[in-house]
C-alpha cells in the first residue's frame, strides 16, 4: 500500500512549497510517505516535483461540463455569455479541442510515469450546487462520462490504472450497485477501478453526526457494491460531516454576484477535507485493502497541511 498525498503544481501549491524539491522531499520523509498524486495545472517541471514521487494523477476536472459535451450551444451562452468565456473555461470551443486538453494532460502523466489517472465522474450547473435541482441523471453523467472516456482510452498505456472518482452530484456516487457496474464494465480499458473519496462519499448522507456514524455508513456503501468493491484500488482519505450545512443550504437563493467565488465557498463547506482522528478509519482500510491512500487535505500553508496528515496518521496503523 502506497501511501501519499495530493498535491497540484497550480502558482499556490508551488508557493506552499517555496518552489523548492527540498522543501517538499523533507516533508515527504518527515510523515514517511511514498509519494505524491499530482494534478498538472500547467507544464511539469520534473525539477521541483521528481519523477520518482509521482506515483498517480489526478486529471483536470470541469464540474460543468456536460452541455459543453452535448454541444447545447444555447444553454453554453446562457451561463457562460461568450464564445471567448466558454473558451476560458474548457480550453476549447468545441469537444474535440477539448479531449486534447485531457489527452495533454494524459501525456503529462506518461511523462511523470504515474501508476495512476483520477478521473471525476459527476455533473452540476453552478446554479444546481446551490438548489440541489440537477438537469442530468446519475446514469446520464456516467454514460457521457463513457462516451468521454472511451475517446481517451487509447491515449492511456495498458499498464496504468484509471480509477474513477465518486462525488455526491449526479454521475458516480456509488448509491447504485448497478450504475457502478455500467460504469466498470462499459469502459474499454484494460485497468479500471474507482478511487473511493471517503469525504464525498459522506457528503451524500446529511444525517451523520460523527466520523464513527460516516465509517459506519461508508462500510455499509462499500459492502452494497458486491463484486464491485473488489475494484476499489484507491482511497481519498479525509472526512466530512457536513450535513446540518447542506440541510440549511438547500433552500437559500442561487447569488447573483460573484458567483463562482460564492459556489466556491459553497462547495468547500460541504467538501470539508478534515482528517480522521477516530481509529475506526482502518475498518475501511482493512475491508478494501487499497493500493494507494491518498491523505487529501485542502491546506493554508505547509504547517497547516502537516498537522492535518500528523492527525489522521495518528489515526491509521498503517
Amino acid at each position: 500500500m502506497l501511501k501519499l498525498v495530493n498535491l497540484s503544481n497550480c502558482a499556490s501549491d508551488l508557493e506552499l512549497i517555496h518552489n523548492s524539491p527540498e522543501c517538499l522531499r523533507a516533508f515527504l520523509n518527515q510523515h514517511h510517505l511514498d509519494g505524491l498524486e499530482m494534478m498538472f495545472c500547467d507544464s511539469w517541471d520534473s525539477r521541483v516535483h521528481k519523477k520518482e514521487w509521482i506515483q498517480g494523477v489526478h486529471l483536470r476536472f470541469w464540474p460543468n461540463w456536460l452541455d459543453f459535451w452535448r454541444g447545447n450551444r444555447q444553454e453554453l451562452l446562457r451561463q457562460f455569455g461568450s464564445d471567448d468565456q466558454i473558451e476560458a473555461c474548457y480550453g476549447a470551443l468545441n469537444p474535440e479541442g477539448w479531449l486534447h486538453v485531457y489527452r495533454d494532460n494524459i501525456r503529462k502523466a506518461k511523462m511523470a510515469g504515474a501508476k495512476y489517472l483520477v478521473f471525476h465522474v459527476s455533473q452540476a450547473r453552478i446554479p444546481e450546487l446551490f438548489n440541489w435541482q440537477f438537469n442530468y441523471s446519475d446514469q446520464e453523467v456516467i454514460e457521457a462520462t463513457l462516451e468521454v472516456v472511451n475517446q481517451l482510452v487509447k491515449d492511456i498505456p495498458s499498464d496504468m490504472e484509471l480509477l474513477f472518482e465518486n462525488l455526491w452530484w449526479p454521475g458516480l456516487t456509488l448509491q447504485n450497485k448497478e450504475l457502478t457496474a455500467l460504469l466498470l464494465d462499459k469502459v474499454k480499458h484494460s485497468k479500471v477501478g474507482i478511487m473511493l473519496d471517503v469525504g464525498h462519499l459522506m457528503n451524500t448522507n446529511p444525517e451523520l453526526k460523527s466520523q464513527d456514524e460516516g465509517i459506519d455508513y461508508v462500510l455499509k456503501i462499500i459492502e452494497s457494491l458486491g463484486q464491485y468493491k473488489n475494484y476499489i484500488h484507491g482511497i481519498h482519505l479525509h472526512h466530512s460531516l457536513s450535513g446540518e450545512y447542506i440541510k440549511q443550504s438547500r433552500g437559500i437563493a442561487v447569488p447573483q454576484k460573484n458567483i463562482l467565488a460564492r459556489a466556491m465557498s459553497h462547495v468547500l463547506k460541504i467538501d470539508e477535507h478534515l482528517p480522521f482522528t477516530s481509529s475506526a478509519v482502518n475498518r475501511i482500510l482493512e475491508l478494501v485493502q487499497p493500493r494507494y491512500v491518498v491523505h487529501e487535505f485542502m491546506y493554508t500553508s505547509i504547517a497547516d497541511w502537516s498537522r492535518k496528515v500528523t492527525t489522521q496518521q495518528q489515526a491509521v496503523r498503517y
